[in-house]
C-alpha cells in the first residue's frame, strides 16, 4: 500500500480517509496486546509513537497505560481485566486507517480509543463509525470533526479548537489601554487543530480593534523559522499568537530568541503545556509570561486526579504528567463511564446515546457533549510564572493571577 505523508496537508484527509475505508487492513505498527478473551477486555488504539507527532503521541500512550493500571487494580471493566492493543501509525494518515481496520478485523478488539491530533482522528473516526464502535478521542478538536453527522464520536476535552482560546482573547480585550496590545501577528501550522484555534482568537481581537499586522500558515515539515521571524520582526506586533503542536513551537521560539526580537506578549497553542519537555527545549528562563490554552492542571481537585498523578509518577518517574497524558486518561474515563452505566458493550450505539445525555466527571473536570459529540465546556488558560506552569484563567479555578508580558531570560 502506498502512503500519503501528512506533509501533503491536512485538507486531503477526508478524501484519503473515505478512499482507504474500503481497502483491506494491512496493519501499521507493532501490537502490544492481543484480542480479548473470556476474562479480558481488549481495547485498541493507534498512536503516533514515531514521526512528527511522536512527543504527544507517546504521552497519550502513557495516559492510556496509567488508566489500564488503575482500572485493573480496581477489578477491571465489566469484571474483566483490560488489555491494551496499541499500534504506531508513525504520524501518517493512511497508516492510521490501516491500523484501526486491523485492530477491528485482525486483533478483534472489543473497544476503541482515539489517537492524537485532528489530522489523524478525522480518518480514524471514520473507521470506527463504519464499524459502529464508540470512538472517544483525547486530542482532536477541529470543528471539521463534528460536522459529519457521526453518532459514535466524542471529544474528551472541554471545547473544540475554535473555542479553546476564547478565554484568553476575552481577557486581552478586557485589559486597560496601557497594557492592551494594539497589533498582533498570527503564524500557524497548517493543521486542523492549530489553524481554527488561532483563527478563533484573531476574530475576537480584530473585532476589538487589535490590528493584524502579519498572518501566515506554514507546512508541517517546516524546520527553519528564520524567515517567519524576520517578517514578524519587521511588522513588530505587540502580541504573537502562534498555532503550534510541539516541535514547531520550540522552533519558532528559538528563532525569535536567536533573532534578538521578542514580542511584548506571546501566546502559543500546545507547546507550553509540555511541562518539563518545554522548559528543557526553550530554556527555563525563556518561559516567563508565555500563555497558552490547556485542558488540564495537575493541581486541580477533580475526581481521580490525585490517583492519576501519583500513578503517573510511579510508572514514569516524572512528577508532572503532560497534558496529552491527562487527555488520554480522561478519554478512557469517558469510555469507562459509558460502559459501566450501560453494563454491556454489545450495542455501542447505546454507549454513545448515554454519553449524549449525561455529564461525565473526569480529571479534566465535568465533560458533556452536544448531539455531534462536540464538548460544551470552557478551556483553562495557563501561564508560565517563576518557572511554574500556573492556571491563570478563568478566575474561579486559577492558581495565580495572569500577568501581562513575555520576559525571556528575565528581560
Amino acid at each position: 500500500m502506498s502512503h500519503v505523508s501528512i506533509r501533503h496537508g491536512w485538507k486531503a484527509v477526508a478524501l484519503a480517509g473515505v478512499m482507504s475505508l474500503g481497502l483491506a487492513a494491512c496493519g501499521g505498527g507493532s501490537s502490544s496486546g492481543g484480542s480479548g478473551s473470556s476474562d479480558t477486555l481488549s481495547i485498541g488504539a493507534s498512536l503516533p509513537l514515531t514521526g512528527d507527532f511522536s512527543e504527544p503521541g507517546s504521552a497519550a500512550k502513557q495516559g492510556y497505560q496509567v488508566w489500564q493500571q488503575l482500572v485493573n487494580a480496581n477489578g477491571g471493566l465489566l469484571g474483566k481485566q483490560v488489555k491494551l492493543v496499541i499500534k504506531d501509525d508513525a504520524s501518517n494518515q493512511n497508516t492510521i486507517v490501516s491500523d484501526y481496520n486491523a485492530l477491528i478485523s485482525q486483533d478483534n478488539v472489543d473497544m476503541l480509543l482515539g489517537t492524537f491530533s485532528s489530522l489523524l482522528n478525522l480518518p480514524a473516526s471514520s473507521v470506527a463509525e463504519k464499524n459502529q464502535m464508540l470512538y472517544v478521542e483525547p486530542a482532536g478538536g477541529s470543528p471539521d470533526m463534528f460536522n459529519r453527522g457521526y453518532k459514535y464520536l466524542f471529544f474528551a476535552q472541554q471545547a473544540t479548537a475554535d473555542k479553546q482560546g476564547l478565554v484568553f482573547a476575552d481577557w486581552v480585550k478586557s485589559l486597560p489601554p496601557s497594557q492592551r496590545p494594539k497589533t498582533a501577528a498570527y503564524p500557524t501550522l497548517d493543521d486542523p487543530f492549530a489553524a481554527p484555534n488561532v483563527d478563533g482568537i484573531r476574530q475576537v481581537l480584530e473585532a476589538a480593534g487589535i490590528k493584524t499586522v502579519y498572518k501566515t500558515t506554514y507546512a508541517i515539515d517546516t524546520k527553519n523559522f528564520d524567515s517567519i521571524v524576520a517578517a514578524m520582526k519587521s511588522a513588530n506586533p505587540d502580541l504573537v499568537v502562534h498555532g503550534a503542536t510541539f516541535e514547531d513551537g520550540v522552533g519558532l521560539t528559538r528563532a525569535m530568541l536567536k533573532s534578538g526580537w521578542t514580542p511584548k506578549m506571546f501566546y502559543e497553542t500546545s507547546t507550553p503545556s509540555f511541562a518539563d519537555q518545554y522548559t528543557k527545549a526553550v530554556g527555563a528562563g525563556n518561559t516567563e509570561g508565555v500563555m497558552y490554552a490547556v485542558s488540564y492542571s495537575p493541581e486541580t481537585d477533580t475526581p481521580g486526579n490525585k490517583e492519576f498523578v501519583a500513578e503517573y509518577k510511579k510508572m514514569f518517574h516524572t512528577a508532572i504528567p503532560p497534558e496529552d497524558a491527562a487527555d488520554a486518561y480522561a478519554a478512557a474515563q469517558v469510555m469507562q463511564a459509558a460502559v459501566e452505566a450501560v453494563g454491556s458493550i454489545d450495542d455501542q450505539l447505546k454507549l454513545a446515546d448515554w454519553l449524549r445525555s449525561h455529564t461525565v466527571d473526569t480529571i479534566l473536570g465535568p465533560l458533556s457533549w452536544d448531539d455531534t459529540g462536540a464538548p460544551q465546556g470552557q478551556f483553562l488558560i495557563g501561564q508560565w510564572l517563576n518557572g511554574t506552569a500556573e492556571i491563570v484563567l478563568p478566575p474561579n479555578v486559577a492558581t495565580a493571577k495572569p500577568e501581562v508580558g513575555w520576559h525571556p531570560s528575565g528581560s
